[in-house]
């Protein structure tokens, strides 16, 4: 009995040893397992490829605004270039005026103002002869002569001075060269021309006198020097001053 007792256990737990056995393949044979969803994989794909066109998209985004930036900067350094640029042009086309201005002048002064050197240089002469003389003529009389070397000084002067040469001869010289034979020769030394314009000038004239007379038959010598001025009235040089320095 203990043995048949201990064999139905023993079947028992064989059979359901068994059905556990059954159990755990079905189990196996009826668990679903999972298959791959081609659709999640396009989709997870999909959200990849967006995800990385979104991605691309915003680099693109921001390649474009730093071009943008960077056109945006360039452009005012660009207007800067452009505003140095027209300052050099404007300075260049400065010095090139300069440089014509001074050849402009360079050439009026080799062909237009030597020439008014010249001119000047000849007026010039011509007013410091005009002074030698007429000193000459107005230091330099003779008892014997007395009427005709005044005429010839006075041909020489002009305005007041003339009226006072012509007042004070006839009223001392003459006199005074009649009664004591007073003779008097005048030369010029050295002359030179201080002041010039076109319608007056200045010379400074140095001059030796020697003066005889019935008195004093030997002669007396005296160095002077007199700032003759005088003044172009019709093409001649006249003196209208006279004045011992």
């Amino acid at each position: 009995m203990a043995i048949a007792g201990q064999s139905g256990t023993s079947g028992r737990r064989t059979d359901q040893d068994g059905e556990s056995r059954v159990r755990t393949v079905s189990a196996d044979e009826n668990t679903t397992v999972p298959a791959e969803d081609p659709t999640a994989e396009e989709s997870s794909q999909a959200v990849e490829i967006t995800e990385s066109g979104e991605s691309t998209e915003d680099s693109s985004d921001g390649s474009a605004e730093a071009s943008a930036q960077k056109k945006s900067d360039e452009k005012p350094a660009r207007g800067g270039d452009r505003g140095i640029v027209r300052r050099n042009i404007g300075a260049i086309l400065v010095a090139v005026a300069l440089v014509a201005s001074a050849g402009v002048a360079g050439w009026l002064y080799f062909y237009q103002y030597r020439v008014d050197q010249q001119t000047n240089a000849d007026a010039t002469n011509v007013a410091l002869e005009a002074a030698k003389n007429g000193t000459v003529a107005l230091l330099s009389y003779s008892p014997e002569s007395l009427d005709k070397d005044f005429a010839a000084a006075k041909s020489n002067l002009t305005g007041d001075f003339l009226s006072y040469y012509t007042q004070f001869t006839e009223q001392i010289v003459t006199p005074a060269a009649k009664e004591k034979q007073v003779k008097t020769a005048a030369s010029v030394v050295r002359a030179a021309v201080s002041d010039m314009h076109p319608d007056s000038a200045t010379v400074l004239v140095f001059v030796n006198q020697v003066t005889t007379s019935k008195e004093n038959p030997d002669g007396s010598f005296a160095a002077s020097s007199v700032k003759v001025g005088l003044k172009k009235i019709d093409g001649r040089w006249l003196i209208n001053t006279f004045d011992p320095v």
